[in-house]
Parts: structure tokens; C-alpha cells; sequence
């Protein structure tokens, strides 16, 4: 059981001393990323909007005047339908009642009568007339626009004395934030 011991001890310390002898190579290494990182202000020298043509549809109500026409009965004048009717309707009332009631009743018939007849004779009219009526007439169509719209900027700035350019969704203004990084190069 010792020889095994022994074995087992000879390999491990010959794969230690085979991994000590061979090349360090530090890409595989990784370290946190906030170990090398820092903040610091940077001078924008110019801002470029950037733009992007967009199809803008939306609701919108349209109105316009409209003529129309529809037939209508001719009746003609109707005065004489509304005298015909005042007279029947004033003899009528005149055969209801006694004394003042009479008179009223004469009064209220040929009224009444008067406008019965009126629109009797409108009715009996012709039907071939047409008439001319006007209105406004008002609907919702939906109308496509084209618009430009700022989807982002192209910003040239300065850090320590190097300029870089950089694209980003916001006007940083005339000083932006920058996070610098240290790494080492391969």
C-alpha cells in the first residue's frame, strides 16, 4: 500500500513541475472588470443627428357640403284648400252652441277647418317636383404621412487629448461621461 502512496505522491508532483515549466498565458485569466475601470468627462466637439424617414398614418374627419335631391308633391298654391277649409269648418262651428258659444264655436272651426284644408290640398299635389336640399356629410379616413424622425447621434468627443466617435440614442450636450477601461494588449 505504500508503493501506491508513493505512485500517487510521484505523479502529482510531475504534473505540478510539468505546468510550472510551460509558457504563462494570461488570455484564459480573467479578472472582474471593475478592478480596471474608471470615469471620467470627455469634450463633445460635434453632435450629428441621425434621421429615419417613418409612414405616419392617423385618423382624421373629412367634411364637405352635398346636394341631394328627392321628389316632393306639388300641390300648387294652397290657398284655396285653406279658405274652402276655414269656410266648411266655419259653418260647422257655427251649428254648435248658443249665443256667444256659437261665435267662438265659428271662430274655432273655421281654425280648424283652415288648416285642414291647407294641408289637404299640399297633399293631393303632384308628385313629379323635385327639390334641392343641402347638407354637410362628414366621415373618418385614415391619412398616411411620411415624417423624419432623430433615431440616434453621431457624437465626435475628446478624452485626454484623443478624439473618438461614437453613436448613441441621446444629445449628451457639451461634456459627456466616458468609462475607461485598462487592459493589457495581446
Amino acid at each position: 500500500m505504500n508503493r501506491s502512496l508513493i505512485a500517487i505522491a510521484l505523479a502529482l508532483a510531475a504534473s505540478v513541475a510539468a505546468a510550472q515549466s510551460a509558457p504563462y498565458d494570461d488570455r484564459y485569466e480573467r479578472q472582474p472588470a471593475a478592478e480596471n475601470v474608471s470615469y471620467g468627462y470627455a469634450d463633445v466637439l460635434r453632435v450629428d443627428p441621425i434621421y429615419e424617414s417613418v409612414v405616419v398614418r392617423e385618423p382624421r374627419e373629412e367634411c364637405y357640403e352635398r346636394e341631394g335631391q328627392y321628389r316632393g308633391r306639388s300641390g300648387g298654391d294652397p290657398t284655396g284648400g285653406t279658405v274652402l277649409g276655414a269656410i266648411i269648418g266655419g259653418v260647422i262651428g257655427n251649428q254648435v252652441g248658443k249665443g256667444d258659444g256659437r261665435r267662438a264655436a265659428t271662430v274655432a272651426g273655421a281654425v280648424i277647418g283652415g288648416a285642414i284644408g291647407h294641408d289637404v290640398d299640399k297633399n293631393n299635389g303632384s308628385a313629379s317636383a323635385r327639390r334641392e336640399r343641402a347638407g354637410e356629410v362628414c366621415r373618418v379616413v385614415e391619412v398616411q404621412r411620411e415624417e423624419r424622425r432623430v433615431v440616434g447621434y453621431d457624437v465626435e468627443y475628446r478624452y485626454r487629448g484623443e478624439v473618438f466617435m461614437s453613436r448613441l440614442d441621446y444629445d449628451p450636450g457639451e461634456r459627456m461621461r466616458v468609462r475607461v477601461s485598462i487592459a493589457p494588449a495581446d
